[in-house]
C-alpha cells in the first residue's frame, strides 16, 4: 500500500514538473513572439526587395543579414548589422580572390578561412565580424563560384538585408520600457523571497534554507545581464522608431537603475554568505536584526511593485521610498553591540541593500545614506560662550 502511495506520488511530482516546464516554456515563447515576427518579416522583405526590386536571381545574403541584425537577443542591433555587412563583404571579397586565383581546396579553403577571420578582426574586434567573414568566405569558396560582379552583389545583398531589419524594427518595435521593467521586477522578486528564506534560516539555525537563497541569488546574473542588455537594445529603439521617441526620459529613468539594483543583489550574496558562516559558527545573533532582514524582504517586494507601475506613478514610488526609509531608522547600531564578525557583516549589507534599493527608487546616493542612523556617535560641541 505504501509503495503505491510513493508511486502516486512521484506521478504526482512528475505532473506538476512537465506542468511548471511548459508554463515556463510558453511564458518564454510569448516573450519571443514579436521579435520572432519582426524575423519572417525582415527575412521576407530583403528577399523580395533584392530579388523582385534589385533583380539579383538568388540573394542568399539579404534574408540571412536580415535576420541576424534583427536577431532574437534585443540588444545592439545597429552594431550588428554593420558587423555583419562588413563581415559579409571581408568574406565575399577574400574568398572570391583566392578561388579565382587558387582555385578550391582543403589547404584554400583553411587559408581562405584564416585570412578572413584575420582580416575582419583587424578592422574591428566584434564576434559577429569575424564569424560571419569565416562563414561568407566559406559559402564563396565551396558553394558558390565566382561570377561577373558576383562579390559585388552579394554585398549589394548583405546591405539590403542589414538596412530592411533596421527598417522592420523601427516599424515593428518592442516596447524599449516594459520589457526592462518586467526583468528587473523578476530580479527584485527572487531578491525578495531569498531574504525572506535567509530570516526563516537565521531564525531557525538552519543552514540548508540559507544556502538556497544563496544559490537563487547568484542564479540572478544572467537576469541582471539580460536586464542590461534589454535596456541598450531599447535605448536604441527609442533612438530609431518614431513610435518611442517620446519614452527616452522614460528609459532613461530604468537605465539609472541597473547599477543600484546589481550592486543591491551582489550585498544581498555577501548578506547570504555571511549568515551561513555565522549558522555554521553558532554566532549569536539579536533577533531584532533578524527582523531588519524580514522586514527587507517586505520593502523589497515594494519596489517590486513600482518596478512594474507605470513610470511616473508617485504614490508606488513614495509608498517604496517612505518602506524604505522605516527599515533604514532600525538598523541602529545597538543591534551589533558586542556580536561577532559575521553579525556586523550581515549588519553592514542590509544598510548597503537599503542604501541601494532607495537609488532604485530614484533617491541620491548621498541622501539615502543620510537617513542610516550613525554607526558612531557624534561628539557633543558645546555650544560657545557668548
Amino acid at each position: 500500500m505504501t509503495g503505491g502511495l510513493d508511486l502516486n506520488a512521484r506521478v504526482d511530482v512528475a505532473r506538476a514538473s512537465s506542468m511548471d516546464r511548459l508554463r515556463t516554456s510558453w511564458a518564454r515563447l510569448r516573450r519571443s513572439a514579436l521579435p520572432i515576427i519582426q524575423c519572417a518579416v525582415g527575412a521576407a522583405l530583403a528577399w523580395f526587395f533584392a530579388h523582385h526590386v534589385v533583380g539579383h536571381p538568388q540573394p542568399f545574403f539579404a534574408p540571412t543579414a536580415a535576420v541576424v541584425s534583427i536577431g532574437i537577443s534585443f540588444g545592439a542591433r545597429l552594431r550588428r548589422s554593420v558587423e555583419l555587412v562588413v563581415g559579409v563583404a571581408v568574406g565575399i571579397g577574400i574568398g572570391d580572390l583566392f578561388i579565382t586565383h587558387a582555385g578550391t581546396g582543403v589547404w584554400q579553403i583553411a587559408l581562405v578561412v584564416a585570412v578572413a577571420m584575420a582580416g575582419a578582426v583587424f578592422l574591428d574586434g566584434g564576434s559577429i565580424i569575424s564569424m560571419q567573414a569565416a562563414s561568407s568566405s566559406v559559402l564563396v569558396a565551396t558553394l558558390m563560384p565566382p561570377s561577373a560582379g558576383g562579390g559585388f552583389s552579394r554585398m549589394i545583398d548583405a546591405l539590403i538585408g542589414g538596412l530592411v531589419g533596421v527598417v522592420v524594427v523601427a516599424a515593428i518595435p518592442l516596447h524599449p520600457v516594459r520589457r526592462a521593467r518586467e526583468q528587473a521586477a523578476g530580479v527584485l522578486e527572487v531578491m525578495g523571497k531569498s531574504l525572506n528564506d535567509c530570516a526563516d534560516g537565521l531564525i531557525e539555525q538552519n543552514s540548508d534554507k540559507i544556502r538556497t537563497a544563496l544559490a537563487a541569488a547568484r542564479a540572478t546574473q544572467p537576469q541582471i545581464d539580460q536586464l542590461r542588455s534589454t535596456l541598450e537594445g531599447g535605448r536604441e529603439i527609442s533612438r530609431i522608431s518614431p513610435l518611442y521617441w517620446n519614452s527616452r526620459d522614460r528609459l532613461e529613468r530604468i537605465r539609472a537603475t541597473a547599477d543600484p539594483l546589481d550592486n543591491a543583489v551582489r550585498n544581498t550574496r555577501v548578506l547570504f554568505r555571511r549568515s551561513l558562516t555565522l549558522v555554521q559558527d553558532d554566532e549569536i545573533l539579536d533577533p531584532r536584526l533578524i527582523d531588519v532582514v524580514e522586514q527587507l524582504a517586505k520593502a523589497v517586494d515594494v519596489v517590486r511593485r513600482m518596478m512594474l507601475a507605470d513610470p511616473g506613478e508617485q504614490p508606488d514610488q513614495a509608498e517604496a521610498a517612505r518602506v524604505l526609509r522605516s527599515v533604514a531608522k532600525n538598523t541602529r547600531p545597538e543591534l551589533v553591540d558586542g556580536a561577532g564578525l559575521s553579525a556586523h557583516v550581515v549588519f553592514a549589507q542590509v544598510r548597503s541593500m537599503v542604501v541601494d534599493l532607495m537609488q532604485v527608487c530614484g533617491m541620491r546616493r548621498i541622501s539615502a545614506m543620510a537617513l542610516l542612523p550613525p554607526t558612531v556617535a557624534r561628539p557633543h560641541v558645546k555650544p560657545e560662550e557668548e
